[in-house]
Formats: structure tokens, C-alpha cells, sequence
């Protein structure tokens, strides 16, 4: 058995698999000089998408423009494991802690019908993101994820996840499914689609711009002020300026410890044949996760490959960010292990890209949506990796709140949230990396087979906050 992925045609970075394979897009023109608008949005990710697409849907007179330092789905939109999630983004036990659990409960229903929203947009609009609703699956893989599983499950029918959206398998039920190397039991969600990402940010931005949107690309946004976003190129000065910048946010300046820049890498194998995926037993396109804390996330691509996500090296000093996804090649062979451990018949696999991206956390791991009419400032993000579906939320609260609209969105839970900043460097280097040998400590642990969550990581989640 080979050690090293093989590697002809591999490409390392090069923003992402999901680009490739759709054809990088040709850059729109940057922004020729001051600009008026109504509504300013900064990034052209989800989140600014979502937001432009509603905006202008509600009030088709509304002058609307996005501004995009590189080009439409570049950042955390092009590059995730294309999980189109009821997933919250943020922990409803905090959300509850501030408004009650009704609150939190609506917020969770409204996670599970934006799932049907985005897929029902994206017939309506005639984005072909390769979507396929066939739910998720959390997949314990030892001893400890299976009590964990258990334990925390509970919590999840509190928050609104009933026996008709959460449903507990056992090891025959799960391999009926899918054969994943050590799986115990699992617990599925039809609430989940599998998407190609970089085809939906694509779409939807080709969508917004035919609605008269602007979109300036390679125009970055160095600071925001009320009712202003500066870039090299000119000004632009509107009633209101969103925030959509997510993980790249700590660029800005003012915001380098608003959220932190959290570090996910991904790759994906060449095509399988069908007798591989005869063992593997992985008929559908359920996305699966399993239930280690240094979480893995896994997808079956609509031409037949999988994708395998982790952490890899989940932060650099003082919020840095590598813009163009390389990924070091002990993370890759991190992954590559992660694969042969769950997929044995994928083994000998080629890998044909490894990319990384980046994730906006806020220091509570909770995200949140908040306009403000006096300073006309607004932002949605820190999505903590459930992004796909959320932005499509934020987006509707987003256009609700610019516009003043009384709605049930404008009341959920995210509303306005407010949390203090990350610790200054070299503390946030020193936290958060100690956090993750931490993590991978309890992983390692609980592989060899501890019957428990392993004190490690419980001591490790105190610090974090998560």
C-alpha cells in the first residue's frame, strides 16, 4: 500500500477542487471610481449574495452593489464540504440563555425549511449546483462517539430536532447506508442536500447581477465606516453597508478580533469505480460527518469521488489567512490517513486536489445578523462552518431588517447578538492551536479505546467556549 497519494494531474490549492471542476470564473471589472448606492454590500460570498438576491426581489428599485476583493465565491462560498445543513450555526443552548427556548426552537425550524428554500430558489432560478437531497449522517467510530452521540441527544429533541428529523440507527441500519471503516451506530437527518458549492456561488452571482445588481470584483474593501466601504479604487457611500466578509473579516481594518479566521482543509479523490463503491456501499448522496472532535466531513460528488474535510492546521498567527488554498502536506497525508481508516476499498485512491479556506468563529461560537439605522452598518456571519444554509437565512433577515420589516425574522435569536472579541495575539495563537493538540490528544485516545469522552477534550471545551 502506497503512503504518498499518487500524484499525477494533483493540484494543491489553486483556491479549490470546486472551481476546477466548473471552470474559474472570468473576473467581473473593478470598481471605476466613488459610487452612490442605496445598500452596499461588502464580499460576494453566500451571506452578500443572499442578501443582494432578497433585497432586490422585495424592491426591485433598490440600487444594490457588491464589492469582491477577488471574484464571486472565492472565499469560505467556493471551498466548503458542500453541506447544505440544518446544522444551526451556533449553539441554541446560548441562543436560549438570552431569549428562551421557544426562541431557539423557531431558530432551528427555520434552519430546517431554509434547506428546502435554497433548493427550491435554485429551481426557480435555474442554478444547476449538482443538488441532491438525501439527509446526513453523523457516524460514530468508536466507543466514545457513540456514548457522545447518545448523551447529547436529548439536548438536540429540546432544541426542535423531533423523532421525524433526527433518527438514531444502529451498525446494521448505518452499513445499510454506508460502510464507513469502525461505525458503531449513527444518527441521519433528511434535512441535508449535498450541493457542488462553487456552482451555487457562481449561479446565484449570475442571478443577483441579471435582478441589476452590481458586482465589482477585485476591488478590496480596507475599512468600513458608517455609511461608507473604502477601497483603492474609490469610496462608496450608501445608506447602508453590510458586512459579508466572514472568515476574511480580520483583514478589515478595526476587525481583527471580531472573528477568528478558522482553518479547514479538504481533499478530494479521483473518480472511483463501481466496484469500490460496491464495498464502500455509499448508494445515495448522504453527506456524512463523523463524530470525532477534530470533526471530519465527507461528501459523494455527483461524478463519483469523495471529499474528505478536517482541520489540518486550523489557525496562523495573527489572523492570517492563505489566500490561495495551498495546503502543507502533513495535513494532506493527515487526511489521506483519515480516508484509508474509513474507506479501505479507497486505499490506493489517487487524491486529485487538496485545497484549504477559512471560517469565521466568534469568540461565544454563535453568528449573528444586526442592522443598525443610525450608523447604517450592518453584517451576518460567523457561521462556525454551518454557513451553506445559514447565509441563506441571513440573507432573508438581512433584507428584512434593512427594509424595516416587523417580521418573525427579525425577531430570531441572532438578531443583534453581541460578544467580545477574541484574545489579542500571541495568546489567540497560543489558545487556539493548544486547543486543537488537545483535541487531536482525545481523538487519539478515544480511537484506542477509551469507553468515554476523554477528560482532554472536556477540559479543552471549558477553555474554548464551544
Amino acid at each position: 500500500m502506497t503512503t504518498q497519494p499518487r500524484t499525477r494531474d494533483f493540484v494543491n490549492g489553486n483556491v479549490s477542487f470546486w472551481h476546477r471542476q466548473a471552470g474559474m470564473p472570468t473576473p467581473r471589472p473593478s470598481l471605476p471610481g466613488d459610487r452612490r448606492y442605496d445598500v452596499v454590500i461588502v464580499g460576494a460570498g453566500y451571506t452578500g449574495l443572499w442578501t443582494a438576491y432578497y433585497l432586490k426581489k422585495a424592491q426591485p428599485d433598490l440600487q444594490v452593489a457588491i464589492l469582491e476583493s477577488e471574484f464571486a465565491g472565492f472565499g469560505a462560498s467556493g471551498r466548503n464540504g458542500g453541506w447544505l445543513s440544518a446544522e444551526p450555526p451556533g449553539q441554541l443552548r446560548r441562543y436560549a440563555a438570552q431569549h428562551g427556548w421557544a426562541a431557539a426552537v423557531d431558530f432551528q425550524q427555520r434552519m430546517f425549511t431554509a434547506v428546502d428554500e435554497v433548493i427550491d430558489v435554485c429551481a426557480a432560478e435555474g442554478i444547476d449546483a449538482d443538488i441532491q437531497k438525501d439527509g446526513l449522517l453523523h457516524v460514530a467510530t468508536n466507543r466514545a462517539q457513540e456514548k457522545r452521540l447518545r448523551e447529547h441527544l436529548p439536548a438536540l429533541r429540546k432544541a426542535g430536532w423531533g423523532p421525524d428529523d433526527l433518527i438514531e440507527l444502529t451498525a446494521t441500519e448505518t452499513a445499510q447506508r454506508i460502510r464507513l471503516g469502525g461505525g458503531l451506530s449513527s444518527q441521519f437527518s433528511p434535512h441535508c442536500a449535498r450541493i457542488q458549492p462553487a456552482k451555487l456561488a457562481s449561479g446565484l452571482a449570475d442571478v443577483v447581477e441579471r435582478l441589476g445588481v452590481d458586482i465589482f470584483e477585485q476591488t478590496r474593501v480596507t475599512e468600513i465606516r458608517p455609511r461608507e466601504a473604502v477601497t483603492a479604487q474609490g469610496t462608496v457611500t450608501a445608506d447602508y453597508v453590510i458586512r459579508a466578509t466572514e472568515g476574511f473579516t480580520a483583514q478589515l481594518k478595526g476587525a481583527k478580533r471580531v472573528w477568528l479566521p478558522m482553518n479547514s482543509s479538504m481533499v478530494v479523490t479521483e473518480p472511483l469505480p463501481a466496484d469500490v463503491w460496491g464495498q464502500i456501499g455509499w448508494d445515495s448522496a448522504e453527506l456524512v460527518g463523523d463524530g470525532a472532535h477534530s470533526f471530519c466531513y465527507m461528501q459523494r460528488t455527483a461524478d463519483g469521488r469523495i471529499v474528505l474535510g478536517g482541520r489540518g492546521i486550523p489557525y496562523r498567527f495573527g489572523s492570517r489567512t492563505d489566500d490561495g488554498g495551498n495546503t502543507h502536506r502533513v495535513t494532506q497525508e493527515q487526511l489521506r490517513a483519515v480516508l484509508r481508516q474509513y474507506f479501505p476499498a479507497a486505499a490506493d485512491a489517487a487524491l486529485d486536489h487538496a485545497w484549504s479556506g477559512v471560517l469565521g468563529v466568534p469568540r461565544d461560537w454563535c453568528a449573528s445578523v444586526s442592522v443598525d439605522h443610525t450608523t447604517g452598518l450592518g453584517w451576518a456571519g460567523g457561521y462556525v462552518g454551518h454557513g451553506v444554509t445559514g447565509t441563506n437565512l441571513a440573507g432573508r433577515t438581512l433584507r428584512d431588517l434593512v427594509l424595516r420589516r416587523d417580521t418573525d425574522l427579525a425577531q430570531l435569536p441572532w438578531v443583534d447578538r453581541r460578544v467580545r472579541g477574541w484574545e489579542p495575539e500571541p495568546a489567540r495563537w497560543i489558545g487556539v492551536r493548544s486547543l486543537y493538540v488537545a483535541y487531536r490528544a482525545a481523538d487519539r485516545q478515544e480511537f484506542g479505546g477509551a469507553p468515554r469522552t476523554s477528560p482532554i477534550a472536556r477540559v479543552a471545551d471549558k477553555i474554548s467556549g464551544r
